[in-house]
């Protein structure tokens, strides 16, 4: 065990805006990243909602534990209920500001447990998952198989 690699693979991004909803007023020039951990100003990889795909690589460490596999890193936030990565949705101004608006909550205990030692074994772990929601806004919350996949394998680029 030692250092790993979690690649996000992320497609069928939900577009530049997103329409009102009930929780929300709508948002125009919509950005999507991942947040570092306890530094929700400070993003990875900051795609337009637009891409036609999106994908982060983050560099993380995996320790054996008594209770499994334990992974962390700058992108993996710790708090109560567990570890996991948020990709955050937000706008960008004129001057390049990001405000955030809503997150998708990627969770290590949604992982299956095999699949998360294979991952420490090989030193990568592939997430997959679409961004929009079932009406094609940003998918936020906690985002949980079948919405996602988790294996042990990268992808080749391009893939």
């Amino acid at each position: 065990m030692g250092r790993m690699q979690i690649h996000i693979e992320a497609s069928d991004l939900p577009g530049r805006t997103c329409g009102p909803d009930t929780d929300f007023a709508g948002f125009d020039n919509v950005h999507v990243g991942v947040q570092r951990k306890d530094r929700p100003g400070e993003l990875l990889g900051l795609h337009r909602g637009d891409a036609a795909r999106a994908s982060w690589t983050l560099d993380c460490t995996a320790v054996s534990t008594t209770e499994g596999v334990e992974v962390s890193g700058p992108y993996i936030q710790n708090r109560l209920g567990g570890r996991f990565v948020h990709l955050s949705w937000g706008t960008v101004d004129d001057s390049g500001v990001f405000t955030m608006f809503r997150r998708a909550k990627l969770m290590m205990s949604d992982i299956d447990p095999e699949v998360l030692r294979a991952a420490a074994r090989t030193g990568h772990l592939t997430a997959r998952l679409r961004l929009s929601d079932d009406l094609g806004r940003p998918k936020c919350a906690r985002v949980r198989p079948p919405d996602i996949s988790w294996s042990a394998i990268r992808s080749a680029p391009g893939a």
